[in-house]
């Protein structure tokens, strides 16, 4: 089973996604927690497969939890769960580690989906925040008549690299970026296709260079 710990601060918050977990045979909630010390605390002993992280903590922000731990729990997955849309708090989330972005008021499917698609390598984002990020991002080369998006080299090195096999520390050892920055990378791939997942976006490029 995929094990799961909670960072929530509001108790309807707190039940709501531990029944969501709870209704699904894959996962395991082992433990909830309602600040930010106690959270970090409770993720380094228990080293759970995927996080749910609120942002608006009553001590330090979920941001300020994920930067703490991530150079520590590496392949710990975090998925921001929120109810901001604020351009700089999605932004800083996934600068800080988080490997999914949705709102709260996601239905239950799709926290769970999220979740396990998190867990096994991808990156998922929920299309309404995509479609914000989309916007934020810089446009500064030519774009191809066969497509509406623009990739760069760099990113086509990835996207071919990804279709080939290549796990994410992989891909950063060949292209000697840090896994942080590789991130980054392919969340803005992501965001630019208009795709949720690494399989979509490997589909879509190699459809579209056709």
């Amino acid at each position: 089973m995929i094990t799961v710990i909670i960072v929530e601060d509001q108790p309807e918050h707190q039940h709501r996604f531990k029944n969501i977990i709870h209704n699904s045979p894959l996962f395991n909630c082992i433990g909830i927690y309602s600040n930010g010390t106690d959270a970090i605390e409770g993720i380094l002993n228990y080293k759970p497969d995927v996080v749910i992280m609120d942002i608006g903590l009553p001590d330090i922000s979920g941001v300020e939890c994920i930067r703490q731990l991530k150079p520590s729990v590496e392949e710990v997955k975090f998925m921001v769960c929120t109810v901001f849309e604020n351009d700089a708090n999605i932004f800083e989330a996934l600068k800080a580690g988080a490997s999914s972005y949705i709102l709260k008021k996601s239905k239950p499917y799709q926290i769970t989906d999220a979740l396990l698609e998190m867990h096994h390598g991808n990156m998922p984002i929920s299309s309404r925040i995509a479609t914000k990020l989309l916007s934020y991002l810089p446009q500064k080369e030519v774009k191809s008549e066969q497509r509406d998006y623009i990739i760069t080299t760099q990113q086509a090195s990835i996207l071919g690299l990804l279709a080939k096999g290549y796990n994410y520390q992989e891909i950063s050892d060949k292209l000697m970026i840090t896994l942080p920055t590789l991130k980054w990378l392919i969340y803005n791939i992501f965001i630019k296709m208009r795709v949720k997942n690494r399989t979509e976006a490997i589909n879509k490029y190699f459809l579209d260079k056709d």
